[in-house]
């Protein structure tokens, strides 16, 4: 910007950090398309070498995509259950999430249900076909959350990012944020995220591939005039359509991810908001109303009941939790009462000790100095770095990607908080992991605006401590 007069400054600022992608491009990652590859490659194999290491000994104690999947092989909508565990086969008499399904006279005849969007199962059915019940679903979790740190890594490259800072970005999201724990652990809750995670950064990814400011800046205007003559249904922009497809599938393993829609809307393809909308809503209406018209037919609903049966059986039976009968499942007052815990729950601090001839310590169970809570923990206790991403929030309402990224990412956490049930027994927050891929644009553009990217690296470095912490805490209270 040396060389620019102040009037041109002040239109680079006020356009915000994408549109100047073209004229500021010199400064960004250039680099050779292997040499990328490899970056990425090598990422990949990082991770996938941390993940595994982080958690040797999975016991796929909770594996109910296993169970649905192996259901569907045996034609049949509903899971065995309950089913008691023997020397050659897992059981399912512990799970806790799932509706029975009754005959006529109140009896269970050994089936029942599983409320949780299906498609974590239906990534499952290759392996559950060749190796059953014994399909080890935590340990392709973790393969499928080293698969999307690369998806991050790649999207990350639509952006106007320095080598350094995309890098960076990549490590953040990958061991600084509640993925690492997600991807390690892989129990059911947590297998659904990092499918849905990998799903939407991949459907972001070719959405900003697909937008013309990468050229033209973001002047509509300057757009060729057959993209606005031309019908609807002869001028669908593909990539869009691609987008949404993938958005939409990642909404059928994390249901409250379609509130991130509207950033689908303002940035894609070529033309106006209608038109982006459109391409994008018609790829994401198929596979949900794929997702609804499977509840109509296995449970006679377009929403699963089962939820209104694990509310009313968790409310009285966890106390702790804080549940309230007289509300609703998604309810505005659970909005005010979680808040606090999105954005600043705490540890336990100096935790009365079990034993008292033991010592104080960082990682003692019996008495330790401090440890995590089992309903969770602040956001921004756990990954300062995200604070970072508010930086971005300069360029609301100038810049269609980062309106649409904030808005998006309002919206998922919104919802989530008006859920009842903000997850438990789990390190950190992990409903987060429905905004993170948003979020971390917002991250990314604010860390390559920054002046001082040492502070920022820095937020990156402690991000990456705490839940190496979170991550063995985990495995000593057996979560």
């Amino acid at each position: 910007l040396a060389s620019c007069t102040s009037a041109e400054v002040e239109r680079r600022i006020a356009q915000g950090p994408v549109t100047t992608r073209a004229e500021d491009s010199a400064g960004t990652d250039g680099s050779s398309g292997s040499s990328t590859v490899w970056v990425g490659g090598l990422i990949f194999l990082a991770i996938l070498a941390i993940y595994i290491v982080s958690n040797v000994d999975r016991a796929n104690f909770y594996n109910h995509f296993v169970w649905q999947a192996s259901a569907w092989l045996e034609g049949q909508a509903g899971i065995r259950f309950p089913v008691t565990a023997t020397s050659t086969s897992p059981g399912n008499n512990y799970f806790q999430d799932v509706l029975p399904i009754l005959d006529p006279n109140g009896s269970v005849p050994g089936r029942a249900l599983i409320p949780f969007p299906p498609l974590p199962a239906v990534l499952l059915l290759p392996f559950v076909a060749v190796f059953g019940l014994t399909t080890n679903a935590q340990l392709i979790a973790t393969f499928i959350g080293a698969i999307d740190v690369a998806l991050a890594f790649w999207m990350l490259g639509r952006l106007p990012l320095d080598r350094s800072v995309r890098v960076a970005t990549t490590i953040f999201l990958g061991l600084g944020t509640v993925l690492w724990y997600a991807a390690e652990l892989g129990s059911t809750w947590f297998l659904a995220h990092v499918v849905a995670v990998g799903l939407t950064l991949a459907a972001i990814g070719i959405a900003l591939g697909a937008d013309p400011r990468a050229a033209l800046g973001d002047d509509e205007d300057a757009l060729p005039e057959t993209v606005f003559v031309r019908p609807w249904f002869r001028s669908l922009d593909r990539r869009q359509f691609l987008a949404g497809l993938l958005f939409g599938l990642a909404c059928t393993s994390r249901l409250t991810i379609v509130f991130g829609a509207p950033f689908f809307v303002l940035v894609g393809g070529g033309g106006s908001w209608p038109r982006r909308a459109i391409a994008a809503g018609i790829g994401t209406a198929i596979p949900i109303a794929a997702f609804l018209l499977y509840n109509l037919v296995t449970t006679g609903h377009l929403m699963h009941p089962g939820y209104d049966y694990l509310y009313s059986l968790e409310t009285g039976a966890y106390p702790q939790l804080n549940y309230h009968a007289g509300w609703a499942i998604e309810d505005p007052r659970y909005l005010i009462q979680n808040l606090p815990l999105m954005i600043a729950g705490l540890p336990d601090i100096l935790r009365p000790c079990t034993d008292p001839n033991a010592a104080q310590g960082l990682f003692s169970v019996s008495c330790p100095l401090i440890a995590p809570r089992d309903i969770g923990m602040g956001l921004f206790l756990t990954s300062p770095a995200w604070l970072l991403g508010f930086l971005s929030l300069r360029w609301w309402g100038v810049d269609r990607l980062v309106s649409g990224c904030a808005i998006a990412v309002a919206a998922i956490a919104t919802v989530n908080l008006m859920h009842f049930s903000q997850g438990w027994v789990q390190f950190g927050y992990r409903f987060s992991n429905d905004f993170a891929p948003f979020a971390l644009i917002l991250f990314a553009l604010a860390l390559q605006a920054t002046r001082r990217r040492g502070i920022g690296y820095g937020l990156i470095g402690v991000s990456v401590v705490i839940n190496l912490w979170g991550v063995i805490w985990g495995h000593l209270l057996g979560w």
